[in-house]
């Protein structure tokens, strides 16, 4: 009884040194990294939602949300049900996406973003990044102010 107790305590903590260790992948906002980039890294999350772990992909997007966002949005599981919802859910593992930027300034950036679904439609979103500009860790990071609802553009077929 003992040697089970052990073996189950052992499987145990594999499994949260794991859930740990694959929470530590996801990208967190620095500096370094360009508007662009930021949308790069949330489309890619969502395009493999999955990946690392049940909704990793959501929760990379969420990282980096703009805190202002994230008072709209979240928390994080209402963000997660968002995502998920009908607005959304064609981000979720969807195919390919392209993304051409609009305009910008010293502290904003928005881009167009033209994503093509699971079911092979074609979905375009105007897509707002913002330099958070308040001391604190997230000084100076490009963070999602606003992403519009989706239109849909037509099959690729």
């Amino acid at each position: 009884m003992l040697k089970k107790l052990q073996t189950i305590s052992s499987t145990f903590l594999i499994f949260l040194i794991s859930v740990s260790i694959s929470k530590a992948d996801l990208l967190k906002p620095n500096s370094d990294i360009k508007p662009d980039r930021v949308i790069e890294i949330q489309l890619s999350g969502l395009q493999n939602n999955d990946l690392i772990y049940k909704d990793s992909g959501i929760e990379q997007t969420w990282n980096f949300a703009h805190p202002n966002n994230k008072k709209v949005t979240g928390p994080l599981d209402k963000f997660k049900r968002m995502i998920k919802g009908d607005s959304y859910q064609m981000m979720i593992n969807h195919l390919s996406h392209t993304i051409t930027k609009l305009g910008s300034g010293e502290n904003w950036a928005q881009f167009e973003v033209i994503l093509l679904d699971k079911d092979k439609i074609y979905h375009k979103f105007n897509w707002q990044v913002e330099k958070y500009e308040t001391d604190g860790p997230l000084k100076d990071c490009w963070l999602t102010t606003m992403v519009s609802s989706p239109i849909p553009l037509g099959s690729s077929i």
